[in-house]
């Protein structure tokens, strides 16, 4: 009896125990902090903010205006609390971050977008702004003794040392999509982890070895000090390529439009106020340099790399968007454009199985914030319409910067123009012993046309070919009337008199190249 009251006792002592130790843990995890919750509200203030935005991006001086006190000072007059996802330039994660909606916005290159999307199985968010295009930050360089021009990477024992999963293999890509390699090697590419590690190899290297180094600002600068060293090619030659955009995630962009309008009108301004490409542009970026920790940027470096990026204002980003007519876009690429040609070189060169969107580009961008900004009139100078003297026609306050036409050339000109390369096209077939162009070739000749226009500061020169049989008068007459016809197609699809010129030579055979043309690309020297 006493032995089954004491077990009585000891299970109504455990059960009590149990009890308070739930009571404490309640107390402790729910009542006190919803007591202390309800504390603070009476004895706190509203807050400012009724938004929060997470972007992610990198530390990449391009995104310096997403950063800035101006951008984040917009977003609080629209209620909005910003917060900054630096991941390191891995793009992956940084598309599963969108999948997963812990950011509402991210930053990419089209290229990496594309590519990182694929990986994950998906493109969970939109283009929604252009924010700059790399104009010089990105180059190719080489020692002149192993490499003095693009062809000469044509050998199976070239390569080209880069950092993957950057704009700088996307440049190298892009190269090898455009010029005519056909022997390079499947193992091109020499991976280094950061333009600092490719400088060091590069400043290691054999200078009489087929390599080639793709770096990016201070880094270019610093290996051009080294003796021998040249640029063979950099990104101020390329348009529509290395195009840095703002990815909204999709389903932010359905239930807040006000939020992603109000993040584009802030940015717009923000840009505005800093001036792309002057002074107040370089101070940004020294400043950028030193909040995200990178390395510290003196006035004249920081200076370069401004010189090097390319900003996109208000117009410039209707132009991208297909909102101005053709006339006023001056030549700049529609977005849908950019994809596809993005797509394109990294299934040329191997970087994809396939089309990931299966030719539904359109579905990678959307252009409905843009059109409600240009509906509205909006300027970025202009805030709350308060901003004197500005009024419908305030649109000429900033411009789209259009490329500059070449200058034509003298004779003494052309024949000075250093050799890059020669464009890569499938062969240009002419019925034998005439200049008639089949209906594949003139195909093939507006395709040329299109990559043409990404490289708007080369000069072409078309080299018209004929078999070395016969009368050799006659057969360079046959070549050069080969040329002309094709320039004559090349200038029906907009590549202008200035940058164009013929050459004939007649060549030993009776092989296709003897009776086809071949296009070479030169350009002032540097």
């Amino acid at each position: 009896m006493k032995e089954r009251r004491a077990k009585t006792v000891l299970v109504l002592a455990v059960v009590w125990i149990v009890i308070i130790v739930a009571l404490a843990v309640a107390y402790r995890y729910f009542l006190k902090p919803a007591s202390d919750k309800e504390l603070a509200g009476q004895t706190g203030s509203g807050s400012r903010y009724e938004h929060h935005i997470t972007v992610a991006m990198d530390s990449f001086s391009g995104y310096s205006i997403l950063r800035s006190d101006a951008f984040n000072s917009g977003l609080q007059d629209h209620g909005v609390k910003l917060s900054i996802e630096d991941d390191g330039a891995d793009y992956v994660q940084r598309v599963k971050t969108l999948r997963d909606r812990d950011v509402q916005m991210a930053v990419f290159t089209v290229d990496s977008y594309i590519a990182a999307g694929t990986v994950v199985g998906e493109f969970p968010g939109s283009i929604v702004l252009v924010i700059d295009e790399t104009r010089g930050a990105d180059a190719i360089v080489t020692y002149e003794q192993g490499v003095k021009q693009v062809t000469d990477l044509n050998h199976g024992d070239a390569r080209i040392v880069l950092t993957p999963n950057s704009p700088s293999e996307f440049l190298a890509r892009t190269v090898i999509a455009h010029f005519n390699l056909p022997q390079l090697s499947e193992k091109w590419l020499v991976e280094a982890d950061g333009a600092e590690d490719v400088y060091e190899k590069f400043r290691a290297a054999d200078k009489t070895a087929r390599r080639a180094y793709v770096l990016w600002e201070p880094y270019v600068s610093k290996a051009l000090g080294e003796a021998g060293a040249t640029v063979l090619l950099d990104s101020s030659r390329l348009e529509g390529y290395i195009v840095d955009v703002l990815v909204a995630e999709r389903s932010f962009l359905r239930d807040h439009p006000d939020l992603a309008k109000a993040v584009l009108e802030s940015y717009l301004r923000a840009a505005h106020s800093y001036g792309a490409g002057s002074d107040g542009m370089t101070r940004l970026v020294m400043e950028d340099a030193e909040k995200t920790g990178g390395e510290t940027l003196d006035r004249d470096r920081a200076a370069r790399l401004v010189d090097g990026i390319l900003w996109k204002n208000t117009l410039e980003n209707y132009a991208h968007f297909g909102l101005l007519p053709a006339d006023a876009a001056q030549g700049l690429p529609h977005i849908e454009d950019i994809i596809l040609n993005i797509t394109n070189v990294l299934l040329q060169t191997g970087a994809l199985d396939g089309d990931p969107v299966k030719g539904g580009a359109h579905t990678l961008f959307y252009d409905r914030i843009l059109k409600e900004l240009q509906a509205d009139d909006f300027h970025p100078a202009r805030k709350l319409n308060v901003m004197s003297g500005v009024g419908a026609g305030a649109h000429d306050l900033e411009a789209v910067r259009g490329d500059t036409l070449l200058p034509a050339l003298s004779d003494a000109q052309w024949e000075g123009l250093v050799e890059v390369g020669e464009m890569r096209t499938r062969p240009i077939s002419f019925a034998r012993g005439t200049a008639r162009i089949n209906i594949q070739s003139r195909r093939e000749l507006a395709e040329l046309a299109g990559r043409l226009e990404a490289w708007p500061h080369y000069y072409l020169t078309v080299v018209g070919h004929a078999r070395a049989v016969g009368d050799p008068e006659a057969n360079l007459r046959l070549a050069e009337q080969r040329a002309a016809a094709v320039i004559a197609i090349l200038r029906e699809a907009g590549i202008h008199e200035n940058r164009i010129r013929s050459e004939a030579m007649t060549l030993p055979g009776r092989g296709g190249e003897a009776q086809s043309v071949s296009f070479v690309v030169g350009q002032v020297p540097y």
